[in-house]
């Protein structure tokens, strides 16, 4: 740190200090001077309570006890020259017994500072101006699992500093702030600078959480969504096989949203559809020749009117012309992952895909008889 030498246009050092060199204590002095000036850590807080020892069956102090702009706790543990090795440890352990502390016991804990320490005030409206609210009635403060941590010493050993970038990997907000006294002549400076994280990585971190969490519960979902299909195929194709169900006889439940079968007709498939908001009974030409798709395709669409009244319902016929595929389908709208209504699915599923299938079967041997005669059937 420099003081400026505006006259002289020059910078002057100032003199790096111990805390113990100047018989600076942590208690009288650097608590203190945090206490009255919490915002010298980059943040508003307030401050509700100090050398607080309100945790059941032990006696040990937390050093600083205050909220955030979002109602959370925030444990702050002051060391002067060194961190020691277990500050990191000491301050978990004061976040877990803060964890629990509810609403009413937040204001009482701040209404007893007030009364030692500050000459009286009422603990609910002034955190309630603090929060920007009216009142605190209906308000719910330190909720879940969300406390922060704040470490502050001039010195952090690496242990320390290790502890504290494994707990924000994990989603606990812990942070460190190293602390300098200076002196020039007979004035003393403090500089109080973040250093984990800093303030350039603070919020790419913060960015980085985001898409880290962004990115599990897309996992999670994804994985959800796998279990559920491979549940639901499971009963659909045992509810088959009862049913004397030929087409899926040698066919494996799949995580996939469709469940498909051989039709006889190469690169052509019978298809059990089932999507979170739709099931469904396909039939898709997906051959490598898109031309010989949509040959198919249009041969097939000739008989449609003999196929709808087999089948007994009117069918979507998507001969997709920007695709290389062709298809065939019929469908309702369902709610797919509520289990309940899943003997309804499988049912219908079993129903249609036999209807389907007779309403098909005729017409698929023509076509491949076809493609033989046109010489392209594999």
């Amino acid at each position: 740190m420099f003081q400026v030498n505006r006259s002289e246009n020059r910078l002057t050092k100032l003199e790096e200090k111990r805390f113990t060199d100047l018989n600076l204590r942590e208690r009288e002095h650097l608590q203190e001077w945090l206490a009255n000036q919490p915002d010298a850590l980059g943040e508003e807080l307030l401050i509700i309570q100090k050398e607080f020892d309100g945790f059941a069956d032990t006696r040990e102090r937390l050093d600083l006890l205050a909220l955030d702009k979002d109602g959370q706790l925030v444990v702050i543990e002051n060391k002067l020259d060194d961190s020691g090795r277990d500050v990191a440890w000491q301050a978990l352990k004061y976040a877990a017994y803060v964890s629990s502390l509810k609403t009413s016991q937040i204001i009482d804990i701040f209404q007893q500072y007030l009364n030692r320490h500050v000459g009286g005030g009422v603990a609910s409206d002034l955190i309630a101006a603090f929060l920007g609210l009216d009142t605190l009635e209906g308000e719910t403060l330190n909720e879940g699992s969300s406390q922060s941590i704040v470490l502050i010493a001039a010195h952090f050993r690496k242990e320390v500093t290790s502890t504290v970038l494994w707990l924000r990997e994990h989603k606990i907000d812990a942070r460190c702030y190293k602390v300098i006294p200076y002196a020039f002549g007979d004035e003393l400076f403090i500089d109080i600078q973040p250093v984990i994280p800093t303030p350039e990585a603070a919020e790419f971190m913060i960015r980085m959480a985001d898409k880290e969490i962004e990115a599990k519960t897309a996992h999670t979902e994804k994985k959800r969504r796998h279990e559920i299909r491979r549940e639901y195929w499971e009963m659909t194709l045992t509810a088959m096989k009862d049913a004397g169900g030929t087409l899926y006889q040698n066919i494996s439940a799949s995580q996939d949203h469709w469940l498909s079968a051989g039709a006889g007709l190469g690169s052509c498939h019978y298809a059990l559809i089932f999507a979170k908001s739709e099931i469904r009974v396909d039939f898709s030409f997906i051959r490598a020749d898109a031309e010989e798709n949509k040959w198919l395709f249009d041969r097939l669409i000739e008989k449609k009117d003999q196929i709808e009244a087999a089948f007994g319902h009117e069918i979507k016929w998507l001969r997709l012309d920007d695709k290389k595929a062709s298809r065939i389908q019929y469908g309702v709208p369902c709610d797919g992952y509520n289990r309940e209504n899943w003997p309804e699915y499988v049912a219908w599923h079993v129903e249609h895909m036999r209807k389907w299938e007779a309403a098909l079967r005729d017409h698929i041997i023509a076509l491949n008889q076809a493609l033989k005669a046109r010489g392209s059937a594999s």
